[in-house]
């Protein structure tokens, strides 16, 4: 549980754009400091990592991260849910570089607390409109096609605390209930096929083997386009707070939908529409009608660095920005950034893997003057999907939902570097 010492919440703050902003400013140093004769002792005396040997190969078997980078963890907001087994921790997006999230920090979202189920004990069932109901091991399952693809996963209510205003301090906390890995598995298309799906099916039900037996109605179509069932992530067994030993995998659409610790697929002609689970994740409009079936998660990024969790140490000069962006239509083809709330945009440069329904990092690299920042990106994807403000979102949809909350964020940054989550108008 995270300590109430660690967790500030942001100042539900609305800024006029009529406030004076800061911008580049061009000739600044980097900060290198010029060598003077007993002025970097560090470097130029021998330090106690130079002078006694380390730890040898034997000491961790397991290989852990260095004990200088212990706030590189998950956390979570206590007082988001009722119970700790139905919650959610949040990813340290602005500890992260590249696009790849490490296992032990890709957050966790459960209703019914972690399964522990033993590989050898755990079943796989399909049924219901098929032409062979069958039952697979995990060893059957090994057996099939492998495949390795990269993809984020978003829950649904990743960042819904912001529909009402600035709420949370920090990019882990509005935009940290998403992650991406590489997933090693089998695609869901042929084990489909080896039970012969009838002519009728066209949805089905995944359930998972976890207390809540999660489900979620699926179209047929997508199941057998990019669908995967999947056991490994960045080449390790799935953790078991990932759904271990195996999981459904649905490229792009909400999170709630890659149902962990499967157990059993249905194949029916109509959605569920009876099982409560289906619908809890409704997005309810300002007049009372629900958006139905908003299952792709839309075009959307957010500046990891600085944020408020990651504030200017350097002082003024050379300044990288740097973020992620997403997509459940496809790649990311464009990242803009404004540096003055969206009065001027500059391309920024994606560096790195650009891969359909997956995560892109992007930079922008300015020289800093020491005045006021705000900061903003804005993300265009290749079906020319654009990132949109947050009162247009508001202005389409109301503010009754918590649900897909793709606007632009705001972070504040002050004249001594700190940064605040901030709205402005």
């Amino acid at each position: 549980m995270m300590k109430k010492d660690n967790f500030q919440p942001a100042r539900r703050r609305w800024l006029k754009r009529s406030l004076t902003v800061g911008g580049a400013a061009a000739g600044v140093a980097t900060g290198a400091t010029a060598l003077a004769s007993g002025s970097e002792s560090l470097i130029t005396e021998v330090q106690d990592w130079n002078r006694y040997l380390g730890d040898g190969v034997d000491a961790n078997p397991y290989g852990m991260p260095s004990k200088f980078e212990g706030e590189a963890i998950r956390r979570d907001v206590a007082w988001l849910t009722a119970d700790a087994k139905s919650s959610v921790n949040f990813t340290p997006l602005h500890k992260l570089e590249g696009i790849i999230t490490p296992n032990g920090l890709c957050f966790e979202r459960h209703h019914g607390g972690i399964a522990q189920i033993a590989p050898e004990d755990h079943r796989f069932m399909i049924n219901g409109l098929v032409d062979t109901p069958l039952v697979f091991t995990m060893e059957d399952l090994k057996r099939f096609p492998r495949h390795n693809r990269t993809y984020f996963l978003e829950c649904a209510a990743n960042s819904g605390m912001e529909w009402r205003g600035a709420q949370l301090n920090g990019c882990q906390f509005t935009h940290g209930m998403v992650h991406n890995v590489m997933y090693t598995g089998v695609m869901l298309k042929d084990i489909l096929a080896e039970a012969g799906v009838k002519a009728s099916g066209k949805w089905l039900l995944p359930e998972g083997a976890d207390p809540s037996h999660m489900t979620r109605s699926i179209p047929i179509e997508k199941a057998m386009d990019d669908c995967m069932v999947v056991f490994a992530m960045n080449g390790e067994a799935l953790r078991p707070e990932q759904g271990y030993p195996l999981r459904l995998v649905v490229p792009g659409w909400e999170g709630n939908m890659w149902v962990k610790w499967l157990r059993r697929i249905e194949i029916g002609d109509q959605p569920w529409h009876h099982r409560e689970e289906t619908s809890k994740y409704t997005d309810l409009l300002a007049d009372g009608r629900a958006r139905r079936f908003t299952w792709t998660m839309d075009i959307k990024s957010v500046i990891t660095n600085p944020s408020p969790q990651a504030p200017i140490n350097h002082g003024r000069g050379r300044t990288v920005l740097s973020g992620l962006a997403w997509s459940g239509h496809g790649t990311v083809s464009r990242v803009d950034v404004s540096i003055d709330g969206g009065r001027n945009w500059h391309t920024a440069r994606i560096d790195g893997p650009s891969l359909s329904k997956s995560v892109h990092r992007f930079y922008y690299e300015f020289d800093w003057d020491g005045r006021e920042l705000f900061l903003q990106s804005r993300a265009i994807d290749e079906k020319r999907h654009i990132q949109p403000t947050k009162q247009a979102l508001r202005e389409a949809r109301g503010e009754n939902s918590i649900y897909h909350n793709n606007a632009i964020q705001t972070w504040y940054i002050a004249k001594d570097g700190t940064a605040e989550n901030v709205e402005i108008s």
